[in-house]
């Protein structure tokens, strides 16, 4: 049995991956959502990763799962315990050292999201309805959670880590946030992989669960 060790993006909820924890109970192996302090100054990356290692604690076949902001806590995390791969969820994907305030211009990401938005015929300026929301079922949303802000801390940490272990990237087709066109080429350039695309946006888990759980499942064999 494999344990999948979920962990959220901004704001660090665990309900954010409740449509996908059954769905890989139920083939057999465990999920754990991770809920993460988003709004405590005092806590960064490297405390978002060590509940990440206390939540796979005596669990031999881990695989760390990191959704957008995730993304810098996975590396970290599999950084301070064995696991058996990554994946990658229309995430931020980090470079040593960097920390996720960085991300966002050493990586062109603002460029690419207007240039999606232009061609796209959607506003080029943010808005949580028309980029997060967009493909998200209603009844999901009116039993969800509230939103919780992210604390500058995270944004402020570095990713300490010097090596990623064996990894899987996998984009949303109709991600504005991160266009997948940008996840791609992040994908190529830091990991030297190929990025997966599945339907949807960039709240997959909510959107989209099944062809996500079926992905997260399939990474086992590939």
């Amino acid at each position: 049995m494999t344990t999948f060790v979920l962990i959220p993006g901004a704001g660090g909820s665990a309900w954010y991956w409740h449509r996908v924890v059954p769905l890989i109970e139920r083939a057999g192996h465990e999920a754990i959502a991770v809920g993460l302090p988003a709004e405590d100054e005092s806590a960064g990356l490297s405390e978002y990763a060590e509940l990440a290692v206390s939540a796979a604690a005596g669990r031999d076949d881990v695989v760390l799962v990191g959704m957008s902001l995730g993304g810098f806590t996975v590396p970290i995390a599999a950084a301070r315990r064995p696991v058996r791969s990554v994946v990658l969820v229309n995430a931020m994907i980090p470079v040593p050292g960097e920390t996720p305030g960085q991300w966002w211009g050493t990586t062109g990401w603002q460029a690419a999201m207007r240039a999606a938005a232009e061609a796209g015929g959607y506003g080029t300026e943010f808005d949580e309805e028309a980029y997060f929301l967009h493909d998200v079922p209603a009844e999901v949303l009116a039993n969800g959670e509230d939103p919780r802000p992210e604390a500058d801390a995270a944004f402020m940490s570095v990713a300490e880590f010097t090596t990623w272990p064996s990894v899987h990237a996998v984009a949303g087709a109709d991600d504005r946030f991160f266009p997948v066109e940008f996840q791609q080429r992040l994908a190529r350039d830091r990991l030297g992989i190929e990025a997966d695309v599945l339907p949807g946006g960039h709240l997959l888990a909510l959107a989209r669960p099944e062809p996500l759980a079926s992905y997260l499942l399939a990474s086992l064999t590939s």
